[in-house]
């Protein structure tokens, strides 16, 4: 009988950054892989009670990766230096699912990603939880290695 593999265990690679800490890379969040396709409508020519739709591109969301505030880390600095100075150096990024022995399941391969938006979560000095950063990027697109 087959067991869907569970979504907790996973890791994070961006490609062309050394990480600066052993736990640079490692994030709690992975969001945002999906695709649509965008579709044209056109009226159909002589029949005003049809539209037809046709395919057009496929759309990739923003990619969000969640994690504990790190004080340094390489991909601060690249986030850092794209936002501040606006020197977009894209990277590609391989978001991998990991089976109980650490091995891949799936791969995702995104291309040409840059930051968008980096954000912290809220101080509450009532609530006993830490402080996470989130991570917004946009990308070309991705592929998917099941193997």
């Amino acid at each position: 009988m087959y067991t869907p593999p569970v979504g907790f265990h996973f890791k994070v690679e961006v490609q062309g950054l050394s990480p600066s800490e052993d736990g640079d890379t490692r994030f709690t969040d992975v969001g945002g892989l999906s695709v649509d396709i965008a579709t044209e409508e056109v009226p159909e020519g002589g029949e005003n009670r049809f539209v037809q739709r046709y395919p057009v591109r496929a759309k990739f969301p923003d990619l969000v990766l969640k994690r504990g505030l790190m004080k340094q880390s390489a991909i601060w600095d690249w986030v850092r230096q794209c936002i501040e100075n606006l020197d977009i150096q894209p990277h590609n990024l391989i978001v991998t699912l990991l089976n109980e022995q650490r091995e891949p399941l799936m791969s995702w391969r995104i291309v040409g990603a840059y930051p968008v938006k980096w954000s912290v979560s809220d101080f509450n000095a009532s609530a006993n939880a830490y402080v996470v950063e989130s991570l917004q990027l946009a990308y070309q697109y991705f592929t998917l290695d099941k193997g």
